[in-house]
């Protein structure tokens, strides 16, 4: 199956061309280029001249409007202006979305920092207790061109996209469709659950690859998921297994609360957002197929062993989607 146009939308994204448009803000680069690891954007290191380097995103073409990506940058700027460590792209001539050759990029500060551990009550309690002051941040005001995590956006589009691809072996497929449906249906449920789910902008993207930690300090990055969303979709990747995530969450919940009250109905929603997660993700491994970087990266993904590993999953989850939702106060 040969690309089709806009598939492959990094090609002439070779370094050269990188530090063109980092140069055409009027910086001078030092030649060094380092790809970092992104696959949904291109993510580069850039040495700069008589400063300290940068990191420079160049954003998928297609995915966001210029109107998604500024509600983006302007909610990292809110959140570093109430004094919460996040890393906001920076402004450079009064703007942080830069067009250059049919490609938009933003530059970045460059941070270090090693994933949390979370296994350590102090650092949880931390990690909800600036979760709290996110979400307070996130809950004064409203997103209007980003997108909502929901079963329709999350599970049923994935579940529709992966069989009109056809992306299952074809002995898996029937499988796959009569365990989609029993999810859908679990997941329904399970929402009405937890009443009427209050949304508020998120991070959305909040496991431990996107909080550095250093000095004692959780400083969160990459807010290119940011959507709209109930609060719990921030947590439970903190959180850990199913099976093991009473204790974390209590720890959690001791530092958020702090700040924001936590509604306890959002609990009937962890497994949903796990559910989801598993759809979506393999959804936007088949979405990108044709971008060079997802077979080499995921070369596994059209096995048949991966999609037995999915359906296996999928029963899982819908065993824990009966099951009562975690309990903090049990932990």
């Amino acid at each position: 199956m040969n690309p089709a146009p806009g598939d492959t939308p990094y090609a002439d994204l070779g370094p050269d061309r990188i530090l063109d448009a980092v140069e055409s803000l009027g910086l001078a680069s030092d030649g060094r280029v380092l790809s970092l690891n992104s696959y949904e954007n291109r993510v580069y290191r850039i040495g700069i001249e008589g400063g300290p380097p940068l990191v420079a995103k160049f954003y998928r073409p297609g995915r966001w409007t210029d109107a998604a990506i500024a509600e983006e940058h302007a909610f990292s700027a809110e959140l570093l202006a109430a004094d919460l460590s996040v890393v906001a792209p920076i402004v450079h001539r009064g703007r942080t979305l830069h067009p250059f050759e049919g490609h938009r990029f933003a530059l970045f500060p460059l941070r270090g920092g090693h994933a949390p551990e979370l296994g350590d009550r102090a650092v949880l309690t931390h990690l909800g207790r600036v979760l709290g002051r996110m979400h307070a941040v996130g809950d004064g005001a409203r997103f209007h061109h980003r997108g909502h995590i929901g079963i329709e956006s999350h599970g049923v589009a994935p579940v529709d996209f992966l069989l009109e691809g056809g992306w299952l072996p074809p002995d898996l497929e029937d499988n796959f469709a009569t365990l989609a449906d029993a999810l859908l249906d679990a997941m329904d449920d399970a929402w009405a659950r937890a009443g009427d789910v209050h949304e508020l902008r998120l991070h959305g993207d909040c496991h431990p690859g996107n909080i550095l930690w250093r000095e004692d300090q959780a400083h969160f990055v990459d807010l290119d998921d940011c959507l709209s969303g109930p609060a719990v979709q921030d947590l439970w990747m903190l959180a850990g297994r199913r099976e093991d995530s009473a204790t974390p969450l209590r720890w959690l919940l001791e530092g958020y609360e702090q700040f924001r009250r936590f509604d306890r109905r959002e609990l009937h929603l962890v497994e949903v957002m796990r559910t989801l997660r598993l759809l979506h993700y393999n959804a936007w491994i088949a979405r990108r197929w044709h971008d060079p970087a997802f077979p080499a990266a995921f070369p596994w993904f059209e096995a048949p062993r991966h999609w037995e590993s999915v359906i296996t999953q999928m029963q899982e989850q819908l065993a824990a989607l009966h099951e009562p939702p975690p309990d903090p106060e049990a932990g």
